[in-house]
């Protein structure tokens, strides 16, 4: 297609998103969160019909869809965002359960169904709570879970062997994983049950949030040992999308402690400095969360009033969003380049702490029009003035 604006160039680019990291920005950046499904449920990028069983488990495959997805990043997406263009390096491979992998580390079954993402059925009832809470899962490289996968991650460098594309050759990495959130995988674990629990009895349904915290911690660290590096990441950051489903006063009492308790056992990164991703109607906490937990670094989904909540929150907290993904899959360029410029004169700019991008996860199919204009309204209407930030 045509775009209706130049696009920079990637040191024009990699120039604006040091600014932005120095605190000094001359725009907001842009920036574009997908993954593989972006490949595999549009047709017109996947035409072999590859399905989720064979990015899963077949390491061929898997390597084919994940080179597929690199290159549009750097094809597509960065005619329409902040994004380089430049081909990288290598291309990358490593086991990708989608957010299934905490449920099936405790038991639960993956599921895949044609033209869905994969998930995990809740496998525990509130009859079952105790039975869990008393399960053995002391030795994570044993659990059946991770040792299919780093199977699997063993099958990847195989395959990865020898392989390039365009020239470039594949890099398998390790087998590591990061954490949802306690509430979250304690609602794919025992489904809408595990809130009755929480309204019944919130001091166990506490337990079992730290429980599933602790051995989460326990699970992480290992993998991080097993692939040689540091078992406390520097990264700082987490998800919980869940508590969008729960009260302020039930997240600070019964939730809070798990967060809090990850981030002081996991990360190396400093009170202040951490950040966090909340998908849904989970503004509400944020305050809390930066200051009890130190999340200076707000990964946001819709709805969202980002004026409102940069005025809550004050000028030096990051937020990332934009757009709802519905608007940007079925509304009209105009459409959606009208939400962008709302968004962008809500006061969120203040402070010079905002990414534009898609509140949250590009869905397939999102038309590369809708997200140009996106783009052209950025760079158009997102710069700085010496007096703002």
């Amino acid at each position: 297609m045509q775009f209706p604006y130049p696009v920079p160039t990637d040191a024009e680019k990699d120039s604006l998103w040091k600014a932005y990291r120095a605190r000094n920005p001359v725009r907001v950046p842009l920036r574009w969160n997908a993954n593989v499904r972006h490949i595999l449920l549009d047709p017109a990028l996947n035409p072999e019909n590859w399905t989720f069983h064979d990015y899963i488990f077949d390491p061929d495959r898997h390597i084919s869809i994940r080179i597929r997805f690199q290159e549009y990043l750097r094809t597509a997406f960065s005619q329409v965002s902040d994004m380089p263009s430049a081909l990288p390096d290598h291309w990358t491979c490593a086991p990708d359960v989608q957010n299934t992998y905490d449920a099936l580390y405790f038991g639960a079954r993956l599921q895949i169904k044609p033209g869905q993402v994969p998930f995990a059925e809740p496998c525990y009832t509130l009859e079952d709570v105790d039975r869990f809470l008393a399960m053995d899962f002391s030795n994570p490289l044993n659990n059946p879970f991770i040792r299919e996968q780093i199977g699997f991650a063993e099958k990847l460098v195989r395959a990865a062997r020898g392989r390039t594309h365009l020239g470039l050759p594949v890099q398998a990495y390790p087998f590591t994983l990061g954490f949802d959130g306690p509430l979250t995988a304690a609602a794919a674990l025992f489904g809408t049950d595990f809130f009755l629990l929480l309204g019944d009895d919130p001091p166990k349904a506490s337990r079992v949030l730290e429980t599933i915290t602790r051995e989460v911690l326990r699970r992480n660290k290992a993998l991080l040992r097993l692939a040689g590096k540091p078992d406390r990441s520097s990264s700082g950051f987490f998800a919980d999308d869940s508590i969008q489903l729960i009260g302020v006063e039930t997240y600070r009492q019964y939730v809070l402690p798990s967060h809090r308790l990850y981030y002081e056992e996991m990360f190396s990164t400093p009170f202040g400095q951490r950040g966090i991703h909340l998908c849904g109607d989970a503004t509400r906490h944020f305050k809390t969360i930066r200051d009890e937990l130190g999340v200076f670094s707000f990964d946001t989904g819709f709805p969202v009033d980002h004026g409102a909540l940069r005025r809550e929150l004050g000028p030096d907290v990051e937020i990332s969003g934009g757009p709802p993904v519905p608007l940007l899959l079925s509304a009209s360029p105009p459409e959606c380049a009208a939400d962008t410029l709302r968004i962008l004169r809500s006061g969120i700019m203040e402070g010079g702490r905002f990414i534009l991008q898609e509140g949250n996860n590009l869905s397939p199919k999102t038309p590369l029009e809708n997200m140009a204009a996106v783009y052209q309204t950025c760079l158009e209407h997102g710069r700085y003035t010496r007096n703002n930030p």
